[in-house]
């Protein structure tokens, strides 16, 4: 269901949630209620979900308000339809993907600075590092070996450095992507997408004065270690580190680029 957002008359902000006492919306309603039979019938993706026809005569709903419920459902990635023969409304696979995507719309006028960025990077990429210590496999390891590979050599050019520069995003979005506790890998992942798409951090990895690169490898090479021997304490400090310098770095190299 999207979220409704309102105007507080008294701080001019917006409200981020459907308060308690507001009636939401008849579309919005239907919305939820079929999310409660995905649940209740236990569909799963693929599965078809009841024709039109039904759903307006089990909600007793015009037409248009059963089509604005299902397009809701359709743009948070939970259903899709399909024309034709054998046609018709199907439960999907929400991704990850798709719903960062949607919360970084949500920045596009309003985009969060570098600091506000590692300031939730500095709390939550450590305890990432510690929940995954001695729970990498030996492919999760050659994987990430692989990404710190594109990057553990000098550029040959400013395009080189910047795609250098991102797959240092990426080790960390790994890392993320692995972490036992999918909430805190989520919103993990969606720092390091804001990063990739802020204009701020972009010029800094566009920068050819960037030195930056041996010392960030010392840190990850580090933090392999420490998750492969499964020293839980020894990958929280490393990754504190590397956070602490990363936005010393960023910041420093911010305020030189303006």
């Amino acid at each position: 269901m999207p979220v409704v957002i309102e105007k507080k008359k008294e701080t001019g902000g917006e409200r981020l949630f459907v308060p308690a006492e507001r009636t939401k919306r008849r579309p919005e309603a239907i919305a939820d209620r079929i999310k409660d039979y995905i649940r209740s019938e236990g569909l799963g993706p693929g599965d078809r979900l009841p024709q039109e026809r039904d759903l307006i005569d089990t909600f007793k709903a015009a037409k248009g308000t059963v089509r604005e419920a299902m397009k809701a459902l359709e743009t948070q990635g939970l259903v899709f339809t399909r024309s034709g023969p054998g046609g018709g409304a199907f439960v999907a696979k929400p991704s990850a993907r798709h719903a960062m995507e949607l919360l970084s719309t949500h920045f596009f006028f309003d985009q969060p600075s570098i600091s506000d960025i590692y300031a939730m990077r500095k709390v939550l990429e450590p305890e990432v590092a510690a929940l995954l210590a001695g729970r990498v496999t030996r492919e999760e390891l050659i994987a990430l070996e692989n990404t710190i590979r594109i990057y553990d050599h000098p550029p040959a050019d400013l395009d080189e450095q910047y795609r250098q520069r991102v797959a240092e995003l990426d080790f960390h979005s790994m890392l993320a992507q692995l972490c036992p506790n999918p909430l805190l890998g989520f919103v993990c992942g969606l720092m390091h997408n804001l990063l990739r798409e802020l204009p701020a951090a972009r010029a800094i990895y566009a920068d050819p004065t960037s030195l930056s690169r041996e010392t960030g490898l010392s840190f990850q090479y580090r933090l392999m270690a420490a998750l492969k021997d499964g020293r839980s304490e020894d990958a929280r400090v490393i990754a504190a580190e590397h956070m602490a310098f990363a936005e010393s770095y960023m910041l420093e190299r911010a305020a030189a680029t303006k």
